[in-house]
């Protein structure tokens, strides 16, 4: 997908973003696998770091911030006609 192209959906910064990828089974994270990449993120690398190890942030708080940037992100790419058109775009509420 084009998430590298937009900015970090949590601090705003550009031209660094990252595709960070859910990390709960719930999204189909498993053993050794990564979750498909319609469920990514775009995030910086700063924030991406803070989402998978600041020692702060609990379980909870984790899940909250990868669910508020991608769904940003979603809809960053589907307003800007950049979600992959062999790809189904996630119901939002359902997550």
């Amino acid at each position: 997908m084009n998430v590298a192209s937009l900015p970090c959906q949590m601090c705003g910064a550009e031209g660094m973003t990252q595709a960070a990828h859910a990390n709960w089974a719930k999204y189909g994270k498993g053993r050794g696998i990564k979750a498909s990449d319609e469920y990514t993120a775009a995030l910086c690398q700063d924030c991406h770091y803070i989402l998978d190890q600041h020692p702060a942030l609990s379980k909870l708080e984790r899940q909250t911030m990868w669910e508020y940037a991608w769904r940003k992100t979603v809809k960053e790419l589907v307003a800007q006609d950049l979600w992959s058109p062999d790809v189904e775009v996630p119901r939002l509420e359902d997550a």
